[in-house]
């Protein structure tokens, strides 16, 4: 049963069936993976999904390990989770899981990457999607918005570093090769899907703790898991919107939710400003401007509710354990 707050007392793995506790017991050294995303169904007219909870960790792992068990990436985790120790985590502690999420606003269809929260998400349907965290370009190589397609897909891709890379690489000290074969040492990993823009891939790596940070140089990392499983999912031609959404504004029932995801040292916008008109002037809606300025100062990746419509009737304040 879930606690007054809404989350379950305990949690059962996101992508298999036995507790947290039960895998560390099983696996001395390293979290088991995941092996494949929920498939979150969307009620009509919501835009909200998932549901947040806590999970105990263990003294073995790091709070990456536990976000990557989940699907969860770093800089989300780190967000979620601001006073716990990011390799040192402890024995015992009530670290919580970020699985819950205002939908990006553009068509749900195809590939939706919104890139301050770092994010994937994959419609099966208008009302069912699949979500992902991924690693991003990094300052000077951002991954570009826009609106794309996938014009091919390619398992055991080979790398060959372009020019730009290889004299970065040079820089450090390190002599690229001009073509790296398909590999463990492949930082493509075993998977990839080129973009209509045909410099940008989405795919694996070889190096999964840069998943949900911005790291790359331009294109869009996951987990090994997690392209393993979408990778067949995803039909050459599907729609890839690329989109700077900070600010995520959605319903759940009667419920108005603020998602707010703001990079290092970027300033918030005026609570008047990131709520939208059509939201704040609607017939019978109440937004509490408090909690919106609650949610902009404390910038958790996380949704919280900042208004409700009539016919609601109460507030379950989720936000009052963050």
């Amino acid at each position: 049963m879930p606690d007054q707050n809404g989350f379950p007392p305990s949690a059962t793995r996101r992508r298999a069936g036995t507790t947290l506790r039960a895998a560390l017991l099983l696996c001395a050294v390293a979290l088991p993976t995941a092996a494949g995303a929920d498939i979150y169904r969307i009620g009509e007219g919501d835009s909200v999904i998932g549901t947040p909870f806590y999970v105990k960790t263990d003294a073995d792992h790091t709070l990456l390990d536990v976000g990557r068990h989940y699907g969860s990436g770093y800089d989300e985790m780190k967000q979620a989770n601001p006073t716990v120790d990011v390799w040192m985590p402890g024995d015992d502690q009530d670290v919580l899981v970020p699985d819950f999420h205002v939908l990006p606003d553009t068509a749900r269809e195809g590939l939706v990457m919104n890139l301050p929260e770092k994010r994937l998400y994959y419609y099966h349907s208008p009302t069912e999607v699949e979500v992902f965290s991924v690693g991003i370009g990094r300052e000077g190589w951002e991954t570009p918005v826009g609106t794309y397609s996938v014009i091919e897909k390619i398992k055991d891709p080979t790398w060959t570093p372009p020019a730009s890379i290889r004299a970065e690489y040079e820089k450090r000290g390190v002599t690229l090769p001009a073509v790296v074969p398909a590999g463990p040492e492949n930082p493509l990993g075993a998977y990839a899907m080129r973009l209509s823009n045909p410099s940008y891939l989405i795919h694996g790596t070889n190096k999964p703790w840069g998943v949900g940070m911005p790291v790359s140089s331009g294109c869009t990392r996951m987990y090994p898991e997690d392209i393993e499983a979408l990778f067949p999912k995803v039909e050459q031609g599907t729609p890839v919107r690329i989109v700077d959404q900070p600010y995520k504004v959605g319903w759940r029932g009667d419920q108005l939710y603020l998602e707010v995801n703001l990079t290092d040292g970027q300033s918030p916008d005026s609570p008047r400003d990131v709520i939208p008109a059509t939201h704040a002037n609607a017939d019978g809606v109440m937004v509490d401007w408090d909690e919106v300025r609650r949610a902009l100062q404390e910038n958790s990746g996380l949704p919280r509710l900042v208004g409700t419509r009539q016919g609601a009737k109460t507030w379950h304040r989720l936000e009052s354990v963050f």
